[in-house]
């Protein structure tokens, strides 16, 4: 959180404490005598009075915090910069429930691919996602918070049940084809093999390269072999096995030589985050000028709920206690 004029909260104090002088009367000294009240009727009157003095020191403190402007930096918008289409294309198989990788495949690549995209708020993101069929689930665009709600998103059941890498890359770089953008980057993450589609993976990485446009490919999962749940059953959740290492690294290697990428095998969270640092370092955008920086201004909801309660506190005041002017 950030205050633009951080100064001007002693402009609110001051007028509180004012309010609170005039709503204590101090300096007022009434000519005025009055019958002496029944006691719980006084004592009544008393807590009243300094229940609605709560209320109005809760609406000036929040009047008085949003006389500085707070906001919050939401992202950076560089006004000269050469920006990045990178296009996440994603493997939703089956296979990515199994839980070599702790929770699972699929969520372990979620979570290290949503800090991935935080780190690049300048770029244009896509989100393509496949198994037997392919799917867009997301086009190329800017919105970080967007991105990472898509990607938080992802499940796996709907597109059918093998392996598509072909098709997914082909409809990777037919999304990339359509921008203007120069620099053009496809993560392409699997844990299998293609035995589905069209199109094979050397044939779509063809039509990268074709386009110019690198393919860094990971194949995620261990050696070791893995479970995968099925359902539940009398005994609990019901497994079935998968062998360990049944990953092509032969073909994604060759996708990504092909394409001037990088291939690399993710055995844990960890490697994979070290993986995409790594990505990260070789796409590295130049910004050639400062940055502006986008804000969320915060103060309109503060100085709202300020005057509200500052009003319904005058209002009380002068319905209950019977105060004038």
């Amino acid at each position: 959180m950030e205050f633009r004029t951080p100064l001007l909260l002693w402009l609110g104090v001051g007028a509180a404490l004012l309010w609170s002088l005039d709503y204590w009367k101090v300096f007022l000294r009434s000519p005025l005598f009055f019958p002496q009240q029944k006691s719980g009727s006084s004592w009544l009157r008393k807590a009243l009075r300094i229940l609605l003095f709560v209320l109005g020191i809760i609406g000036w403190a929040y009047l008085s915090y949003s006389l500085m402007q707070p906001r919050k930096p939401q992202k950076y918008t560089p006004s000269n910069i050469e920006v990045n289409d990178i296009i996440l294309c994603i493997d939703v198989s089956r296979s990515m429930l199994a839980e070599d990788i702790r929770p699972n495949r699929l969520e372990v690549a979620k979570a290290k691919i949503r800090e991935f995209v935080q780190m690049r708020p300048t770029d244009r993101i896509s989100v393509v996602i496949f198994s037997e069929k392919v799917f867009t689930l997301l086009p190329l665009t800017t919105d970080p918070s967007l991105v990472d709600k898509v990607l938080s998103e992802i499940s796996i059941g709907y597109l059918g049940s093998g392996t598509n890498i072909g098709d997914g890359l082909a409809l990777s770089v037919a999304r990339a084809v359509n921008s203007d953008t120069k620099n053009k980057v496809i993560i392409l993450l699997t844990d299998g093999v293609a035995n589905v589609g069209t199109m094979t993976p050397l044939q779509a990485a063809e039509e990268a390269k074709k386009f110019g446009i690198k393919v860094y490919t990971i194949g995620l999962g261990t050696d070791e072999e893995a479970r995968i749940p099925v359902g539940n059953g009398v005994f609990g959740t019901q497994y079935q096995l998968i062998p360990g290492g049944s990953i092509d690294y032969k073909t994604l290697k060759e996708m990504s030589d092909l394409t001037g990428g990088k291939f690399y095998p993710a055995k844990s969270g960890g490697a994979l985050k070290e993986i995409l640092d790594d990505i990260q370092k070789l796409e590295k955008t130049e910004i050639k000028v400062n940055n502006k920086i986008v804000y969320d201004e915060q103060f309109y909801m503060y100085l709202l709920y300020g005057v509200c309660l500052i009003f319904l506190c005058e209002f009380l005041r002068r319905i209950l206690l019977k105060d004038v002017l």
